[in-house]
């Protein structure tokens, strides 16, 4: 008898794993950070979009659309994985309809994820369905950043934008992670020159200790959905490359004078496992050290 208890507990609490798992993977909130610098003059308000995975909330993902909208950025930042990329036969047609929708009303930089850049690299399986996606954008004026950086002006003060696209056996599934050293991460991007305010676009934040030598203000990474399943004190709890517990899973870590944000992302593929780790839409304020008051604000769930 007691082995049928057993049996019927653990039934029932996989049961209910399940119908978290699938209630977290239809909404998603808004996550919101105030960073402060003394780079900063006037305030400046950034979405940050990552790992779509062709996901849509909503009829043509207008509850994503209404939540960006809601929060009227200055800017959007587009970290990655917006599509899934597994197959010639994969379409893109949400993650083109979001990016279409927000064309045109905010400025827009594009980073890729490990998913455009195996459609980018791997011609022989995609053929040209990278080139098709991305001139479907970059003609709407996306910005579209591979290993390059651009200056935008924003309120009278100029940002400056790098998206790192590392190599893509750093993306090897397993126990045994490829090497990205300073010197590869010069190799891409070069050295930072600038003084003014400068964030990075690091999709894979598994080699966040390389990147932060680099001196960017802000890094903003995503790919571990926030590590599948979150424990309180303790953040996610697996990376794709089988790493237990990983640092940068999810949230804002200050470390050395730059503020590291990394998104839960906002869909899911292969296994959508989601346990205490609703999806995100991250909103970031960046204020001037004196001139703003800060004021607290819970997420909004949709």
């Amino acid at each position: 008898m007691i082995w049928i208890a057993i049996i019927i507990i653990l039934a029932v609490i996989a049961l209910g794993i399940s119908c978290e798992s699938i209630r977290e993977n239809r909404v998603f909130q808004v996550t919101r950070y105030h960073i402060r610098s003394p780079k900063i003059i006037n305030g400046i308000r950034i979405a940050f979009i990552s790992d779509l995975h062709n996901r849509s909330y909503g009829v043509h993902n207008d509850k994503l659309l209404k939540a960006i909208e809601v929060q009227n950025p200055d800017l959007i930042l587009i970290g990655g994985d917006m599509l899934v990329g597994r197959s010639s036969v994969e379409r893109f047609d949400e993650a083109v309809e979001l990016v279409m929708a927000l064309a045109g009303r905010y400025p827009i930089f594009y980073a890729n994820g490990n998913h455009e850049q195996r459609m980018k690299e791997d011609l022989e399986a995609y053929g040209d369905m990278y080139e098709r996606y991305m001139k479907k954008l970059k003609g709407l004026g996306i910005h579209f950043l591979a290993n390059q950086t651009e200056t935008i002006l924003i309120k009278g003060q100029a940002l400056q934008i790098t998206a790192l696209e590392i190599f893509y056996k750093c993306y090897t599934k397993g126990f045994n992670t490829e090497p990205f050293s300073p010197a590869d991460m010069e190799q891409c991007i070069g050295k930072k020159k600038s003084r003014r305010y400068h964030i990075l676009l690091a999709h894979n934040p598994m080699y966040m200790e390389t990147y932060k030598g680099w001196g960017a203000d802000m890094i903003l990474s995503g790919h571990l959905h926030g590590g599948a399943v979150r424990i309180p004190c303790l953040g996610g709890i697996i990376s794709p490359q089988m790493r237990l517990f990983p640092k940068y899973s999810g949230g804002h870590i200050e470390e050395e004078d730059m503020d590291i944000i990394t998104s839960r992302g906002l869909g899911s593929h292969s296994i959508p496992l989601r346990i205490f780790n609703v999806p995100e839409l991250v909103v970031i304020q960046l204020k001037g050290e004196y001139n703003e008051t800060d004021t607290k604000e819970y997420p909004e769930k949709f």
